[in-house]
């Protein structure tokens, strides 16, 4: 088969012990994203498989529409919205889906919740500098990092990450206060943990608020102006969910509001994110480039999956397929 395995921004794939899974097949791995629907059905009309990378490539029906070639779509974990299903399956353009793992999200959500709590990354690159414990040249934010232990650490979701994280707030002596669906507050009570009695009093009493909810027409645009305006001036708000569970434009408005006082960020709603991108002027904002799952086990598990999928698809014998009806077109 031709295969393309489209956004590999590091050209880390080929590296990947699992890649000699596709000995055998023409396979093109491209380092850097397309854009528009034009230069993608350029760039991917002669490939009989896609490997995607999680979202990083949208597939709308008029894009499917223009890729004669294509018979299956190998998702590294689980397709979330940015393939046209209904469109791939009446062009007889099955999917097949990959697993997924919630270790590294919520490991990089506790790497981005302590390094922002102790100003690690302006420490560390003042020092470089020649700066000895300078946070900021700037006097209003060159303030102390401080602990976690003691303070309250709010969820949005219990699930799988949502569960790891409440264990490392524990593990660190921090209160850990849930909010979500009815079951997950009693999952989370039932674990120990705190239920919110309101997602306005999530809001307002986290020292670090976490979302982990899954992005799904329900919940784009959930975490509005106002919830943010209810945070104390000295709180962190992290997202390594959806950058789209946020209103367009809140978190940056109430961040030059000064409520919550900082953010740490891995998710945009546009990827990869431009140097001129408005959060990234803003001083109290840590952002790291979406490595939620970007790390050594997480790919090896990924895209082991995703080529088994297609070798036996190729051998006429597919395997975890979203849409079978695309078998029978």
């Amino acid at each position: 088969m031709k295969i393309a395995i489209l956004d590999d921004y590091q050209n880390a794939v080929p590296g990947l012990d699992c890649y000699k899974i596709l000995d055998g097949h023409e396979v093109k791995v491209f380092n850097t994203s397309a854009r528009g629907v034009g230069q993608l059905a350029v760039r991917l009309a002669r490939f009989d498989a896609l490997v995607l990378i999680r979202e990083r490539t949208v597939f709308p029906a008029a894009l499917l529409n223009r890729l004669p070639n294509l018979k299956l779509i190998s998702q590294t974990g689980k397709v979330s919205g940015h393939v046209d299903v209904a469109a791939a399956t009446a062009r007889g353009i099955a999917i097949a889906e990959g697993v997924g793992s919630p270790l590294a999200p919520a490991e990089l959500t506790w790497a981005l919740i302590m390094a922002a709590s102790r100003k690690i990354v302006p420490y560390a690159n003042n020092l470089r500098e020649g700066a000895w414990q300078t946070a900021s040249v700037n006097p209003r934010l060159n303030g102390l990092g401080r602990v976690l232990h003691g303070r309250t650490l709010g969820l949005w979701s219990y699930g799988k990450i949502g569960k790891l994280v409440a264990g490392y707030g524990k593990a660190f002596g921090m209160n850990v206060v849930v909010w979500g669906s009815e079951a997950s507050r009693a999952q989370a009570v039932a674990d120990g943990f705190t239920a919110a009695p309101s997602r306005a009093a999530l809001f307002a009493e986290a020292d670090v608020l976490s979302l982990h909810l899954r992005l799904a027409d329900a919940t784009r645009g959930i975490v509005t102006a106002g919830d943010l305006a209810r945070m104390k001036p000295d709180a962190l708000f992290v997202n390594t969910s959806r950058a789209e569970l946020v209103a367009e434009g809140a978190l940056e408005e109430a961040l030059r509001r000064g409520c919550p006082g900082g953010a740490a960020v891995d998710v945009f709603a546009s990827e990869p994110l431009g140097p001129d991108a408005a959060l990234l002027k803003i001083p109290t904002v840590l952002a790291t480039p979406h490595l939620g799952y970007v790390e050594q086990d997480s790919y090896e598990m990924y895209f082991r999956t995703a080529f088994e999928n297609i070798v036996r698809f190729a051998a006429g014998e597919p395997t975890n397929i979203l849409n079978p009806a695309a078998l029978q077109t």
